[in-house]
């Protein structure tokens, strides 16, 4: 079973100690004790371990291999000496010595091995030997003789490789060290694209990851927090057969999609777990990296939800892939979820439109065949106004497109039967239906709107019904206020986000979708 280790640098015992007794309550099994800035108060040390509340790995790190200890290599293996002998009963779970500082000197693998578990050892001791291997920069272009030189040594109990992820696909090299099962192993990629190794660590069996205790205290970059591993990544439900999920764009670090799906998971007991994945705009950075996920069986790669720059190249991948493709999402030309089915197949389809016609139709109380003959004003011409156009115009509503480039918005009106129009001419216009697809008026802008409800007529003058604004963030945008005080029906962005996230889950998952709990999430997020 793979564990959760929490690292404490420790400056104190005082507070190493504290940190390792909230590390416990969190659900760790076990800490790091990183004696990189307390080397020199043996006995101190040797308490810290001696009362620690879990097991733990005692590591002295050198500046030269991305710690914090600048003394020489005797000093600070004399303390594994003293910590050995003076902990005996007691003693680490592991001592983590680097495979630069075993393999350079015989007379360090000496004193290691007197206070390390292996064969031919003639004293009593349970502490095992981590040879580890840290890249800060990049994949070390000797990554297999590095592994196979930790794996010979027969005082090496446990393998660690650590380093500096290119792209995800670090990732799936990660989880085959790990496979490979030359010796329990702990293989993590660092920065923004490794947390994925990090999360799923468990589900290809590695002996540990590790997780900061809170995001002040990360020893590594791109280290998550044990609450995000535990509450937001699902990682007490991760197993081998865990199914793989995740959000594809650039950037995607703020994304709320994890949060959501993962929810919907818990909510329904459903074996997967989502994950953020950014890819760099170029199609071959898809190409590369979708296809790779898609090829390593044992990742079991479901599908994603695909955003700003990738939606047209989901639907480039999904043809050369000979997949099916929805035909609306063609129409448009912008795909945002991705399904990977049952036998392999690859199907690409567009939420975002039927999440914009279910969030008006709701609020109206109507069905989808009541929009004909609506007369329905869209505001900007971007991917999202393409989409709610595209599934507006496909229900026989009437819509103008008003834009500040009126060419953009003949290029869109003319691709869907639709009008275009200056944006200025919206105030000599009337419509049934106002969406807004600009960012006006989004965080921190809030105080911005894209149309002046006060100045036009009250509904009990107008045709003006609804008014849909496709920002989540503020949840009630200026423009909503303004149109909800004048006694429109409003809908706010929220509402398209979670139908859209929805029925991205039902496709992945063929079960319904707990909306609820999706609202319940987006609006927590926002509101903090």
């Amino acid at each position: 079973m793979t564990k959760l280790c929490v690292p404490i640098m420790v400056d104190s015992a005082d507070q190493a100690l504290a940190d390792a007794h909230a590390a416990k309550a969190a659900g760790a099994d076990l800490v790091e004790l990183r004696l990189d800035r307390f080397s020199d108060d043996r006995i101190a040390a040797a308490k810290l371990v001696g009362n620690c509340p879990l097991p733990t790995i005692v590591t002295i790190r050198p500046n030269w291999e991305g710690g914090d200890y600048d003394g020489d290599d005797m000093h600070r293996i004399a303390l594994f000496e003293y910590l050995g002998v003076a902990c005996a009963g007691q003693g680490p779970a592991y001592f983590d010595v680097e495979l630069a500082t075993y393999d350079r000197s015989a007379n360090l693998r000496q004193k290691v091995m007197l206070v390390v578990d292996h064969p031919g050892q003639p004293r009593l001791t349970d502490t095992g030997l981590i040879l580890s291997s840290h890249d800060f920069n990049t994949r070390p272009p000797d990554l297999i003789r590095r592994i196979k030189t930790m794996a010979d040594y027969g005082s090496c109990r446990v393998v660690k490789l650590a380093w500096a992820a290119r792209s995800l696909r670090d990732n799936l090299e990660a989880f085959e060290v790990i496979e490979q099962r030359h010796k329990p192993t702990i293989a993590l990629c660092m920065g923004e694209h490794g947390l994925m190794s990090r999360v799923l660590a468990k589900k290809f069996g590695a002996l540990l990851t590790f997780a900061a205790i809170d995001d002040a205290h990360g020893t590594a970059p791109g280290q998550p927090t044990i609450h995000e591993l535990k509450s937001l990544y699902r990682w007490d439900a991760l197993n081998a057969d865990t199914q793989v999920f995740g959000v594809i764009g650039d950037p995607v670090g703020h994304s709320m999609s994890p949060a959501i799906h993962n929810a919907g998971f818990d909510g329904t007991n459903y074996d997967g777990v989502y994950l953020p994945m950014r890819i760099p705009p170029e199609y071959e950075h898809f190409k590369a990296t979708v296809g790779s996920f898609l090829a390593y069986e044992s990742l079991h790669f479901r599908g994603a939800s695909v955003t700003i720059p990738h939606k047209h190249n989901l639907l480039r991948f999904v043809e050369e892939m000979q997949g099916e493709i929805e035909p609306l999402a063609a129409q448009i030309g912008a795909a945002n979820t991705l399904t990977v089915r049952d036998d392999g197949s690859l199907y690409a389809s567009n939420t975002d439109y039927a999440a914009a016609l279910d969030s008006v139709c709701d609020a109206l109380k109507i069905q989808r065949d009541a929009l004909q003959s609506k007369r329905v004003a869209v505001l900007g011409a971007g991917g999202a106004a393409r989409a709610v156009v595209a599934g507006f115009t496909a229900h026989n509503a009437e819509v103008t497109v008003f834009n500040r480039t009126l060419d953009k918005a003949d290029t869109l009106a003319e691709g869907f039967d639709a009008h275009a129009a200056a944006f200025d001419d919206i105030n000599s216009a009337d419509f049934d239906i106002l969406i807004n697809c600009t960012p006006i008026g989004m965080h921190p802008n809030e105080d911005a709107t894209p149309y002046d409800v006060t100045s036009h007529p009250s509904p009990a003058t107008s045709t003006l019904r609804v008014v849909f604004d496709t920002i989540y963030n503020p949840v009630e945008t200026k423009l909503l206020r303004e149109a909800k005080a004048a006694g429109c029906i409003t809908v706010s962005g929220v509402e398209m986000f979670v139908r859209q996230a929805a029925a991205q889950f039902e496709l992945w998952t063929g079960q319904p979708a707990p909306s609820d709990r999706f609202r319940q999430v987006v609006l927590d997020r926002l509101n903090t």
